[in-house]
């Protein structure tokens, strides 16, 4: 499919392409980017091209990553990075940073909704997971004001540069955001615990 663009009250996310290519570079320079996502590290300018020139466009072509670029309407300046890509018959993984500049004012909590709204009315998701390594918490301050429900921890749940780390796992559904789903949900009813046999 040919990339969307959306727009929320402060941002437009938009796909990014050569022209972002220096912003990208220069943003991902930030060692806090590097330590916690599992991007190349250290992170050289042909990993910027082939991010900007090949692996956003391939993956909105075949809808299996839709890339958006944080920028600020006024000035253009790049905040973030956000993705999300499929994992599953409706199921999608969100993926983001920000930049260091523009950092703790909200803009990718306000851009992970945006497009997840989209995904889910657009795209016909029912489940959009958010995954980050144990001891993120600044991306867990983003999931937790999205609105994601926190599901528990997964013992080598990411692989961060060849190391098998443990990470936090959440979902946000489309009924979280008011939104119907594309098929019914019937979620397990609370039991009460059951004593382990001694």
């Amino acid at each position: 499919m040919d990339p969307v663009t959306l727009t929320s009250e402060r941002l437009l996310l938009r796909t990014v392409g050569a022209h972002d290519t220096d912003a990208v570079f220069d943003a991902v320079q930030d060692p806090d980017i590097q330590r916690w996502t599992t991007i190349p590290s250290p992170y050289l300018r042909e990993h910027a091209t082939a991010f900007t020139e090949q692996m956003v466009p391939d993956g909105w072509a075949d809808c299996s990553m839709f890339t958006f670029g944080v920028f600020l309407p006024v000035g253009g300046e790049l905040a973030g990075m956000l993705a999300v890509s499929m994992r599953g018959l409706g199921v999608g993984e969100v993926g983001f940073w920000a930049t260091k500049e523009h950092r703790g004012n909200g803009y990718i909590t306000e851009a992970a909704l945006t497009t997840c709204r989209w995904a889910f009315t657009q795209r016909g998701m029912d489940r959009v997971e958010w995954r980050a390594e144990v001891g993120n918490t600044g991306s867990l301050a983003v999931a937790e004001r999205a609105g994601f429900a926190l599901e528990g921890t997964l013992r080598a749940g990411v692989n961060n540069k060849g190391v098998r780390r443990d990470c936090w796992v959440g979902s946000l559904l489309p009924s979280d955001l008011g939104l119907p789903s594309t098929a019914p949900y019937l979620p397990t009813p609370r039991q009460p615990s059951v004593p382990r046999p001694t």
